[in-house]
């Protein structure tokens, strides 16, 4: 009869430790997304602070036809692969053939990183394409591509007079806003880039993926050459642009060309950029790199010559092992500590301003850089020179914060039911001992602080505004390719 006793007892306490956890679970949801609103409300705020006053925006180059899909349901996985992801070291960026390019596209996916890659075979290239397009599993879709329409669409929609370096065909074109001016003549035949995306645990074979990203493969032959720098010149003469935006040049990436070919387009590009007036802002929209000639290249031609910076966490560490070591860092950790990225950041910044200090005297056209804007999956940090011509940081971060969730979500409405936050409620501003946290306030959601950053070149110093904003993360991705570009224009716009 005890024994019965105590068995009920047993039976009525684990119906209660259940209940209580039920409970407790709905408990902590609710103040979650209590929290959540209150977080979204404060960054709304600061994102309708202050009116855009229609800005002049130029911006170059390229454009493509942009063919998505689902990367698990498209591609399929071999025992022969599997064997061949065991191994420590091998090539993914030389894509020749087919297993080149599964192989390639498993690094990344299971890393959870962003990639874009050439192929030099157009014939496989143009095999996956038409796969693509016949696979009703895959769900495949086309859309307008290319860093300079996507930026260009997002200032446009936020209210600048948009004047775009591109050349499209007509069928492309009337895919792009009647209010943008396209400078480039039309074409028979666009450029396609395949868009493999996949979300957050997506598994392929054995292989799963830690957070939604996306695969680039592309195959372009207008792209590379940058075919509309010379007509995009004739309308930046009358144009007066407020700021210039140089981006789509990770199409030069490991491209054969004829001796001396990618360096003179490079000089043109360069050109344009010091043919500006002071008073226009020039921002340079990094991507996925892993060819160092070029980035050297890039170093020496348009680096030099640009205000601002926007890059995620793996091209901010590509940048950083390139001007730190001489080397291309393939893929970094795609979900960075705030202090990691920042002394990243910081890096990036202090160096580049060494050569500026160090040879603007002799090469007047070159600027310093005064801003970097790093977007993460997990928060939106940027970083402003003081005295610089950039505005309203901390209201810049805000909207790219928010931009980030709308595109990944592909809804305008920001439902605090379908974002989650990875941002902790205090952050360490650098890794460095000593460093101050700074503490996340749902109230004030945007930290922001200033710091002084030593320049060794004549023992100069750099007053910074740091700008930290959480990213409502959207908990199912529609769309990945393309976010970047979206929160880059959207933090711009603001600060122009």
């Amino acid at each position: 009869m005890a024994t019965s006793s105590y068995f009920a007892f047993l039976t009525a306490l684990s119906v209660f430790a259940a209940l209580f956890a039920i409970v407790y679970q709905a408990y902590l949801a609710s103040n979650d997304l209590k929290r959540l609103t209150t977080i979204l409300q404060n960054l709304k705020n600061l994102e309708h602070q202050y009116p855009v006053h229609r800005p002049r925006v130029a911006i170059g180059y390229g454009s493509c036809s942009d063919l998505y899909v689902k990367a698990v349901n498209f591609l399929n996985f071999s025992e022969s692969l599997e064997k061949f992801l065991q191994q420590k070291t091998f090539n993914v960026d030389d894509i020749t053939t087919e297993e080149d390019f599964l192989q390639s596209f498993a690094y990344y996916f299971q890393r959870g990183a962003a990639a874009e890659r050439f192929t030099v075979n157009k014939e496989l290239f143009q095999k996956l394409v038409n796969s693509a397009k016949k696979s009703s599993a895959a769900e495949p879709r086309w859309a307008l591509g290319g860093n300079a329409p996507v930026i260009g669409s997002r200032l446009a929609a936020e209210g600048a007079e948009v004047l775009l370096g591109a050349k499209m065909s007509s069928k492309l074109k009337s895919h792009l806003r009647s209010d943008i001016t396209l400078t480039g003549s039309l074409i028979t035949d666009d450029d396609i880039h395949l868009i493999l995306e996949y979300k957050t645990g997506d598994e392929w074979g054995t292989l799963r993926t830690p957070r939604a990203n996306r695969y680039i493969l592309h195959n372009d032959h207008h792209n590379p050459f940058l075919s509309s720098l010379e007509e995009f010149e004739q309308g930046l003469q009358e144009f007066n642009p407020h700021l210039f935006v140089v981006s789509g040049l990770q199409m030069m990436d490991n491209y054969v060309y004829e001796p001396g070919v990618r360096e003179n387009l490079l000089e043109k590009v360069s050109n344009q950029m010091q043919s500006q007036s002071s008073d226009t802002l020039i921002h340079f929209e990094m991507a996925s790199f892993v060819e160092l000639e070029l980035l050297e290249l890039l170093l020496q031609h348009v680096v030099p010559y640009s205000d601002s910076i926007g890059m995620n966490e793996q091209e901010l560490d590509n940048l950083r092992q390139v001007l730190e070591t001489g080397k291309i860092s393939l893929v970094a950790d795609c979900n960075p500590r705030v202090a990691q990225s920042l002394d990243q950041a910081r890096a990036v910044l202090r160096i580049l301003n060494e050569d500026y200090f160090k040879n603007h005297v002799t090469d007047p056209s070159r600027r310093m850089l005064s801003r970097i804007h790093l977007h993460t999956l997990a928060f939106q940090a940027v970083l402003v020179v003081g005295g610089s011509k950039w505005n309203h940081t901390k209201n810049a971060a805000a909207k790219a914060s928010l931009t980030a969730h709308r595109h990944v979500c592909a809804s305008q409405i920001v439902n605090p039911d379908a974002a989650y936050r990875l941002l902790d409620d205090s952050f360490a501003s650098s890794m460095q001992d000593g460093a101050i946290r700074i503490p996340f306030s749902d109230e004030d959601p945007v930290s922001c602080w200033n710091e002084t950053l030593a320049i060794s070149e004549q023992q100069h110093q750099l007053d910074v505004e740091i700008c930290v904003a959480p990213v409502l993360i959207c908990k199912v991705a529609k769309q990945t390719a393309g976010a970047g570009d979206n929160i880059s224009g959207a933090g711009l716009i603001l600060q122009i």
